[in-house]
């Protein structure tokens, strides 16, 4: 059995899935990758044929578009390791990204752990831009901003079919990392830029103003009222500023 199942979901990714593909398989851990195909009509299809064959490689079509959270869902469902990794279809990893993950998981006894990553442009040049990590993210530093990529986590398997991605409307990984920290306490973080992160054109954190909307409404979903879902959203919202400042 893998130690780590890879999800992967994937719409229309033909341009990059397997730039995203080629960096889990370089990964020097027991792994399977799960692709979710949600509903593709370019040529990734054709690209995902190629790997066809390989024992870790799991190949999922949704019958109906699920969107990002049903189908990272899907592929947790499915999934065989005892840790889960996300990697979305444009995103991708440094060599020795899972072994350092797991290493400091299982030394730390913690659930989850996430890297910092590079930013990169929609055609994967380095934008000069890194986005650091704490090594200790406790539920009150993520309720200030999120700082942990979904690209970047490791997450045991347990906690990631308890608490599913929900709410596509928000920022369906923010609220499942908040309960987890919630329930399970701090996640650990590396501090080194093993994800590499493609700012894709449409993106949901492009459009800044929806993305505050979404940003608001992880707070409500979570369970506070208006006035501490206003408190915490202003507080991430000067943390953008700062992070962002450069741009």
């Amino acid at each position: 059995m893998p130690e780590v199942s890879v999800v992967m979901p994937v719409y229309n990714g033909e341009k990059y899935i397997r730039q995203a593909i080629e960096s889990v398989f370089i990964q020097d851990v027991s792994l399977e990758l799960l692709v979710i195909d949600d509903g593709s009509w370019d040529g990734t299809a054709g690209i995902l044929k190629e790997y066809e064959g390989r024992e870790n490689f799991r190949y999922f079509r949704n019958s109906s578009n699920l969107g990002a959270a049903g189908s990272r869902n899907r592929g947790v469902r499915e999934a065989r390791g005892r840790y889960i990794a996300f990697l979305d279809a444009d995103d991708w990893w440094e060599e020795g990204k899972l072994s350092a993950q797991l290493k400091q998981l299982k030394s730390t006894g913690r659930v989850l752990c996430s890297t910092g990553r590079t930013l990169m442009d929609s055609s994967g040049a380095d934008t000069g831009r890194y986005i650091p990590v704490k090594e200790t993210v406790t539920y009150r530093d993520l309720l200030s901003h999120n700082s942990i990529n979904c690209s970047s986590v490791v997450v045991k398997k347990e906690a990631a079919l308890e608490f599913p991605m929900e709410h596509d409307d928000s920022h369906e990984d923010y609220i499942t990392w908040l309960k987890i920290l919630k329930k399970y306490g701090p996640a650990v973080g590396i501090d080194r830029p093993y994800l590499k992160y493609r700012l894709s054109e449409g993106g949901k954190s492009r459009n800044k103003l929806k993305s505050a909307r979404m940003t608001y409404h992880v707070y409500r979903y979570v369970g506070y009222g208006p006035v501490k879902s206003t408190c915490f959203f202003i507080s991430y919202a000067l943390h953008g500023l700062w992070k962002y400042r450069k741009k």
